[in-house]
């Protein structure tokens, strides 16, 4: 799956972005129309200690799925964001096989 990552104001390292690319990769699992994706990797300014942001856009046919979590690292709010999406992609897959059923 083609997976755009892009990290604003720092460098990411190749373990993160290779986590992020597993992640990712897995939602294809749950749902075969998964066409790509991208994601943003933020950090935001301030004393919170949770100022990491990841933010992912999965396209899939007809609709695109977006997520937003912020966390005190990276691979946290990714989990956290994929789980996210992981659940959209079920009740859209399960929109779709009520919508065929009918």
């Amino acid at each position: 799956m083609n997976v755009n990552i892009s990290s604003v104001h720092f460098k990411a390292d190749k373990k993160l972005l290779s986590f992020i690319q597993n992640k990712i990769d897995k939602l294809s699992n749950y749902y075969d129309g998964v066409l790509g994706g991208d994601v943003k990797l933020k950090l935001e300014n301030g004393s919170n200690p949770e100022n990491k942001i990841t933010e992912i856009k999965i396209l899939i046919k007809g609709e695109d799925l977006f997520a937003k979590k912020q966390s005190k690292s990276f691979e946290e709010a990714t989990d956290q964001a994929v789980e996210a999406l992981r659940r959209q992609l079920r009740k859209y897959k399960g929109k779709i096989v009520e919508k065929n059923r009918k």
